[in-house]
């Protein structure tokens, strides 16, 4: 195998990694412009801005997962469907919890109301990307899978 094509395989493992820790510094920047509006009593503008972009993000990263990765890595390894079937009820659960913050932007809800958003899809989003890493990270090292990153784990 030569040097690129192994680097290649390697690379999905590296490129998840990636990913989860840009989702993870969306939801530092989307909480710090939360918490600067409410230090100055107000929702800031910009806060839907955040919000917006943060759920886009990491639901554009979910559903490339669902479209692309996890029938790859199903094939590749049968025996990991039932940790892909909770992987993706999962994407469910934060779906719903990202329609609520959507909403509570949208209705210019409290700054209380909104972290208590964040916080709930912070907790089931971390939780949910270390069991990924754990169960996936291995298998990752080595699926041959040709597509583009951005096809596969999101726009980010």
């Amino acid at each position: 195998m030569a040097e690129g094509e192994k680097a290649r395989l390697i690379a999905w493992s590296s490129e998840l990694r990636a990913v989860h820790q840009r989702l993870r510094e969306a939801l530092r920047v989307t909480r710090a412009a939360l918490d600067a509006g409410a230090a100055n009593h107000s929702i800031a503008p910009d806060l839907l801005l955040f919000c917006h972009g943060f759920c886009t993000a990491l639901t554009g990263h979910h559903q490339g997962e669902d479209r692309e990765l996890f029938p790859a890595v199903a094939a590749a390894h049968p025996e990991l469907r039932e940790v892909l079937r909770k992987l993706t009820d999962d994407h469910a659960m934060i779906g719903q919890l990202m329609d609520g913050l959507r909403a509570a932007a949208e209705r210019r809800a409290s700054p209380g109301d909104l972290e208590r958003h964040l916080e709930g899809i912070a907790a089931i989003m971390e939780s949910h990307f270390r069991y990924e890493e754990r169960q996936l990270l291995t298998v990752l090292d080595s699926l041959a899978l040709d597509a583009d990153p951005h096809d596969v784990l999101g726009p980010l």
